[in-house]
């Protein structure tokens, strides 16, 4: 019965923040979660020991971590606020960075794997990607609310991406994989290890675990591998930047691929996070340390 409330109150906020200004709902979701920041105060430093991984100063911490929730509130802002008529407008509003390395691998005819971390506006990332000529296929996390989950869905939707729920049988990495010898484009959030049972890297100068779908995939299929940074501008709209492929090595075992290929991958999306750590939405422990952390308190 608690599931009825939360989605009830999802499309109430989409109601709410859909009928403003796009000005006046980002500026609404920016200070909403910088008040969030003031309520959360476990969770702001949290934030903080991300930051410092990242930045390696410790000045200014605090006022950073809370523009990091600031960012994590615009971006909620924008979901409610998308709607399929607005696309168009959404899209007019990007610019993208090296997009011809987008193409490039698209025309290969291999498949693509758009990879980002939680930075920015993700599914505006998608949004333009479409505008290209080249849509994407998402991975998404099955959850117990089927509501929220159909929600969720027709959201990606509204922004031309295409999405494949995880779990309740699905067999999400077959179709992926489909996808990708079809020529065709997946996209994947790629920084968070939520099965806990990902490829052990270096991020960030700590040891952690990454997701190993990305470079398996590409291992798997032949695919290009692009690492993609998705950002908020100052003011309205998103500035994407297309990385170079992640080149996986040339190894005998498939396992020693995959390890060898995530640690580069790991590093192309410190390069992708160290541009806007503050745009970086972590907001759960993602280093073995940070568990310790919140154990012990």
């Amino acid at each position: 019965m608690r599931e009825l409330p939360l989605y009830l109150a999802f499309r109430a906020l989409a109601v709410a923040i859909g009928v403003l200004p796009e000005a006046a709902a980002r500026r609404l979701g920016e200070g909403l979660g910088w008040l969030a920041s003031f309520a959360a105060p476990g969770r702001l430093r949290l934030v903080e020991r991300h930051l410092l991984r990242v930045t390696g100063e410790g000045a200014g911490l605090r006022r950073r971590a809370r523009r990091a929730f600031a960012s994590y509130g615009r971006y909620w802002a924008e979901v409610f606020w998308v709607r399929p008529q607005r696309k168009a407008t959404i899209v007019a509003h990007t610019d993208v960075d090296h997009v011809e390395r987008l193409h490039a691998a698209s025309k290969a005819g291999r498949g693509v794997i758009v990879a980002l971390p939680h930075i920015g506006n993700w599914e505006a990332a998608g949004a333009r990607s479409e505008a290209e000529g080249i849509p994407v296929l998402a991975a998404a996390e099955a959850l117990a609310n089927e509501r929220l989950v159909r929600w969720f869905v027709a959201v990606r939707a509204a922004m031309g991406i295409d999405v494949a729920i995880a779990g309740r049988g699905n067999r999400v990495t077959a179709r992926l994989a489909g996808r990708l010898r079809e020529g065709g484009a997946v996209a994947l959030l790629a920084d968070r290890d939520l099965s806990g049972r990902g490829i052990e890297v270096e991020f960030f100068g700590e040891t952690t675990t990454l997701p190993a779908g990305p470079v398996a995939l590409a291992d798997r299929t032949g695919a290009a591998l692009l690492p993609v940074g998705s950002y908020f501008k100052p003011g309205r709209g998103h500035r994407f930047v297309i990385n170079e492929p992640v080149e996986i090595p040339d190894l005998a075992d498939r396992a020693e691929r995959v390890a060898a290929g995530t640690q580069r991958f790991a590093h192309a999306l410190e390069a992708i996070i160290r541009e806007a750590p503050e745009q970086w939405h972590l907001f759960q422990p993602n280093w073995p340390s940070d568990r310790a952390v919140e154990r012990s308190r």
